[in-house]
C-alpha cells in the first residue's frame, strides 16, 4: 500500500485545494502518471502517481482544502501480483 500526500513544493506552502482527479476509485495507475491537479499559491499543479497499481481509495476529492503531508488517495498493489 502507498499513500499519495500533498507534496511542498514551495517554502511558502502550506495549504492546496483539490481541483480535479484524472483517475477514480478502483482505475489502474502506472508510476508517473498523472493522478490529479492541485491548486497552491495561486498555481495548479499535477501530481504523480508514486507508485503503480491500482487507485483503492480518494480521501480528499475534489474541492477539498488539505494540508501538506495529508494523504489524498491510496494505491495498493494490483490483485494476482503478489511480490516473490
Amino acid at each position: 500500500m502507498t499513500d499519495v500526500t500533498l507534496e511542498r513544493t514551495s517554502p511558502e506552502m502550506e495549504y492546496a485545494t483539490i481541483v480535479r482527479w484524472f483517475k477514480r476509485e478502483g482505475d489502474d495507475v502506472e508510476a508517473g502518471e498523472v493522478l490529479l491537479e492541485v491548486e497552491a499559491d495561486k498555481a495548479n499543479q499535477e501530481v504523480v502517481a508514486p507508485a503503480s497499481g491500482v487507485l483503492e481509495a480518494i480521501h480528499a476529492p475534489a474541492g477539498d482544502e488539505i494540508r501538506v503531508g495529508e494523504v489524498m488517495g491510496t494505491i495498493i498493489e494490483r490483485p494476482g501480483s503478489a511480490r516473490g
